[in-house]
Parts: C-alpha cells; structure tokens; sequence
C-alpha cells in the first residue's frame, strides 16, 4: 500500500470499529514439503482482507525437519508483534541472536526450499536447508524500502535436541524473508514528516515538511510503530537535508508500551525528559510531524497533544497544523495550465472542462511568443516559458499587462531535441531546467526564477536528462534519464552547501524509481511521496501507473492506459484531478472510471511547480 495510497484521502474513524470484529487466520507448519531434497516452493498465504489477523502456528511434536523450516517461514508473514511464535522453531541460542528486525528480505515468489542431499536422513542429528528465490526488494533496519534484483540464495541449518529428539534450527540469515505477495499483505508503505533543513516556503516562510516514506507492519500496532519511528528520526537517505524539531534522544516515556487515540480522535503522547523544556513554537512543529505522519492511518488522528516531565506541553489540532508548517499535498493549486494549438499559455479551473478554458494575463498568454514548454510558480504568481526551438528561457509575471522582457537563459545546442527541458519550479521559489546540449549538457538553477544561472553537481548521473521535476519540499527531484536510447526516472537528494567560498547545489545518491521500465515518457509528482509515471517495460505498451519515490509501488498503482501521452499532470495536492495529453488531445481521469477526451487542444498539460 502507498504512503500516498487511496488519493491520499485519510481513512473514516469508522475503519477502527472493524479491527474489533476482524477474523484470525492460523498458519499451520504442515509437512509440506518431502525429505527426499527435491526442491519445493514455500507457497505465499493467499491475499486476506486487510482487517484478517494471521498468526502462526507453534510446532508440533517429532515434527521433521521439512516441516519445521516450512513453519518457520510461515511464522514470518503472520501478525505476530515480536515473532514469539517463528522463535520457537529455533534452538534458545539462535533464538536469542536473530534479529528479525534487521531488514526484510522480499522474494518474487516464496523461498524455494531445498534439502541438501547429504543431510536428508531424519534419523540424524544434522540436517542443512538452502533458501533460494529472486529478489525484488530490502526493507533495511530504518524501515525504508530499496528496490533489489538478483538471485537470493541462503543456508538454514538445524540440530536435533539431545534432551527433547525435536528438530530446531540453530543457523539461519539475520532479518525475515518472505514473498512479494505477503509482503503486500503484511506491510504498508507510510509517510513521517520531517523539515527540510535549507529551504521554507517561498509564500508564508514556514518550515516545509518533507515526506520520508518507510515500512511497517500494518496490524502490529501500526500508530506506536510509527510514533517510535519518527521519534528515531529520518532515514539514511533524506537525513543530510531535514531535520527533526524533537530534541536529540526523544522517545516515548518509560513504560508507554502502545499509543491509541481516545473516541474523539486525540492522540495523546508522552515524552522522556529530553523534551520536557522545548518552547511552544517548537512543540507545535513537533506536533505538526506526529500530524502529517498520523494522518493516513486508522484510526484517524485531528489532533495531538506532547506531554513531557509530567505536564502538558503543547496541543495541535488539525486545523492549526498549516499556521505551523507547509506540506504540499496541503495546498490546492487554482487552475490547471496547458499550451494550447497556438502556442499559447492556457488555464482552466481543473474541474474536468465544466467551466471554459482563458488566456492566462500577461505575455505567455497573448501569443506573441509561441511557446514549446512552460512551468508555473507554485504561488501561481510568475511562469517560466521555453521558445518553440527550444532555445530560450523566460521568466514574467502572470498578471496582466506584464512584458516578455530578455531570455534569462539561452541554450546552444544544434538541434531542439538538444536545447533546453521543461522547466520545473521548488516550493522556495527557485527555477530549474536542463539544457541538453550535447556540447555542455547541464542541469542548472536560477534562484527565485532570475539572475545568473547556476549549475548544479550531478556526481554519478549517468545519461542525459530528458525531464525535470523538482518536489515541493525543495529537497527532492525527479529525473528522466536517457541512457542508450533507454529513458529511466531518478530520485535524487538536493544538497544546498552554503559554507564554501562558492556555495555550491548538487543532486546526491540519484536512485532508479521505475526499475522495471526501460522507456519512462512522461513524469509528475502526484504527492508526497508519489509520482504518475507514463512509460513502458520492454517488449510491453504504454502504461500510466503510480510509484513510490522509495521504488515500490502501492497497491493501487496502474491506471487506465492511454496510447501516445505527451504529457501527465498531476498535483501533490491528491484532490486534484489527474490530467494528460495524447494525440487525442486534452484528457481527464475522473475518479473511478476511464480516461476523457475533453474540447480543449493542447500539446502539454500541467498544474503549478
């Protein structure tokens, strides 16, 4: 499931009374699998009702080796809290040095098992197991999800108790291992929030929440998971550019074991000493993170209180939360834009076409100057315009009677595939855009859309940008990378150092989001987390689908297909309704149902940023 998962919409209070009468479901170690060292797949537990606890099954007496290894596997995807019930399959030893915390291992299918030939006598004391299957994915011990390929291969070995004569395994990999399908069951994918250290929003100055997407256990008591994962702070990825409002060393108090909001939808949480002597301004920003982070589970959480040192210290409700702190899945744009047949900046209220489309005021509008590509200010207030060839940038106001002015930047390559990308702007205000020249190719950055262009380090990119697409947070960006005729999309880290004598900007650790695409064509941010991506595997057609900028892609991740899109507009803001531009021209996805052709023209269609 998405952190930006069903539209990014919160879940109803009335999700929380169905926990009460869900069903269990056991997982029973059964002799599935034969001694005689053929090899036989670990079947994944059938998909269950969301609101379906699974637990397992302990093991049974004089149970043979197979059927130990094959309960243990299937002690991991049950819902049990701290794996009691997957600890008993193990000698005391190996029970005491697993950590199945340590990471989660995702298979394409279940581990394929397979008895090593010489060990297959059930009536020796030894036998050894190997565990084989294809990875997809590593959730690491920060909870925070990496696509992954290859084959997995590892050895569980297992020891008969001289006491007992009951088989146990006492050598197996750290972490749990499983396969995609209950991984998917089991897990979900939930935004934390932190600050972006470098940048705040360019209209009210507050700090901008950034989204920091993890991994947890979805019926393990997933509002204390996520309380204790924020509080441990942001992952190894995104840690160089946030920063926490919570004091260093802030956990939950001594002996707080679970956290539930009471029947009104409070939260309430309390703190170690460490922060029992913040101010009120920072406790807000540090109830405003429990907030964003709170907000997509079940029960929902309106507001939260921090108690600290025996007192209260602070309480936040949700309709307080934007006087504190920026979030752009909070903010709605005004209109969508597109370029029509003429070249010509346009913009409608999105609402599907109910209300006609206008000329937006100022230069980009009038069609003096015909343009190939434009990116408007988040603030709707200023929009950055590429000539026709492709060869000129220009920054204006979008009010009327505002001129063209000079170029703030010119492209030198030969041909237009060669010249300048669309442009993109950040949640500070500051203005993006590749050039393509084969000469000199670059990605480059105008603060506040104006003055000398400066570029910025890519250190390990490696290809040509084709797109740009800058987060709202100002701290990630979206790359389409052409690489041997393959065109792949890039997360990267912006990293802004203003301690040199030359402050310098470089997008770090670029990390593929589409691993199985090789033809990635079109490319939004569709919130937080999220993107809308148009592209193709190989030897597949065209696909529009949802990714997570982790790499995973939530449960809700295709949509209906289109044929030849140019372009796909989305908005952080997941109220918005979702946009393209094909040969067919200008089309709409309504909510639940399939793509429409509306009366508009257009070559390109987007929403502010």
């Amino acid at each position: 499931m998405g952190a930006d998962r069903q539209g990014g919409h919160r879940r109803t209070p009335g999700r929380a009374a169905a926990y009460a009468a869900c069903g269990v479901v056991l997982l029973a170690g059964c002799a599935s699998m034969p001694d005689n060292g053929d090899l036989r797949g670990v079947e994944s537990t059938p998909r269950q009702d969301t609101q379906v606890r699974v637990f397992a099954m302990p093991p049974r007496d004089d149970a043979p080796s197979s059927e130990i290894v094959q309960g243990f596997l299937e002690a991991l995807t049950s819902d049990d809290p701290r794996y009691s019930t997957a600890r008993q399959y193990l000698t005391p030893r190996a029970a005491q040095r697993w950590e199945p915390e340590s990471s989660t291992t995702v298979l394409a299918d279940g581990p394929v098992t397979r008895a090593s030939q010489s060990d297959v006598r059930e009536d020796g004391d030894d036998s050894s197991y190997t565990l084989t299957g294809t990875k997809v994915a590593v959730i690491d011990a920060q909870q925070s999800y990496t696509p992954a390929s290859g084959d997995y291969s590892q050895t569980m070995h297992l020891t008969r108790d001289k006491k007992t004569r009951q088989w146990r395994i006492d050598a197996l990999p750290q972490g749990v291992l499983m396969g995609r399908s209950d991984f998917q069951r089991n897990y979900m994918s939930v935004n934390k929030y932190y600050f972006a250290s470098d940048t705040t929003s360019a209209g009210s100055g507050q700090p901008m929440a950034v989204a920091d997407p993890v991994y947890v256990r979805e019926r393990v008591d997933p509002v204390t998971q996520m309380a204790r994962s924020l509080l441990n702070g942001p992952t190894s990825r995104l840690r160089p550019v946030v920063r926490s409002s919570f004091p260093t060393g802030t956990a939950l108090a001594k002996g707080v074991t679970a956290l539930a909001p009471d029947d009104q939808n409070k939260l309430t949480v309390p703190l170690n000493d460490k922060a029992a002597r913040i101010g009120h301004a920072k406790c807000d920003e540090m109830a405003a993170q429990l907030l964003f982070t709170l907000q997509s589970l079940t029960p929902t959480v309106d507001e939260v209180e921090l108690r600290g040192g025996g007192r209260q210290l602070c309480v936040l409700s949700d309709d307080r939360v934007t006087a504190v702190a920026e979030r752009g899945a909070e903010t709605s744009p005004d209109y969508l834009y597109f370029i029509d047949g003429r070249h010509r900046l346009l913009r409608t209220t999105g609402n599907g076409g109910s209300d006609a489309a206008e000329p937006v005021p100022g230069a980009l509008g009038d069609g003096s100057k015909p343009l190939r590509s434009v990116a408007v200010a988040r603030d709707e207030h200023s929009a950055a315009g590429v000539s026709l060839d492709g060869k000129a940038l220009y920054v204006t106001s979008t009010a009327a009677g505002s001129l063209l002015g000079e170029p703030v930047l010119q492209s030198k390559g030969k041909a237009e595939s060669d010249r300048l990308t669309t442009p993109s702007w950040d949640g500070q205000g500051d203005l993006w855009v590749a050039d393509r020249d084969l000469a000199a190719p670059r990605l480059l950055l105008l603060e506040k859309g104006a003055g000398q262009p400066r570029e910025v380090l890519t250190p390990g990119l490696d290809g040509r940008i084709n797109a740009v697409r800058v987060a709202a947070d100002g701290v990630r960006i979206a790359l389409v990378v052409d690489k041997d005729g393959e065109q792949s999309l890039l997360i990267g880290r912006i990293e802004r150092d203003a301690s040199a004598d030359q402050p310098t900007v470089s997008v770090q650790e670029l990390r593929s989001a589409t691993p199985d695409l090789e033809q990635v064509t079109a490319v939004s941010w569709a919130g937080d987390s999220r993107l809308v991506v148009v592209g193709r595997e190989t030897g597949g057609v065209q696909q529009v689908q949802y990714v997570q900028c982790d790499g995973s892609i939530p449960e809700t991740g295709t949509l209906p297909g289109l044929t030849e899109v140019t372009s796909i507009a989305a908005s952080e803001d997941s109220d918005a309704p979702l946009f393209a531009t094909s040969e067919e021209g200008l089309l709409w996805l309504p909510g639940g149902s399939g793509w429409r052709t509306l009366k508009e023209t257009a070559s390109v269609a987007f929403y502010p940023g």
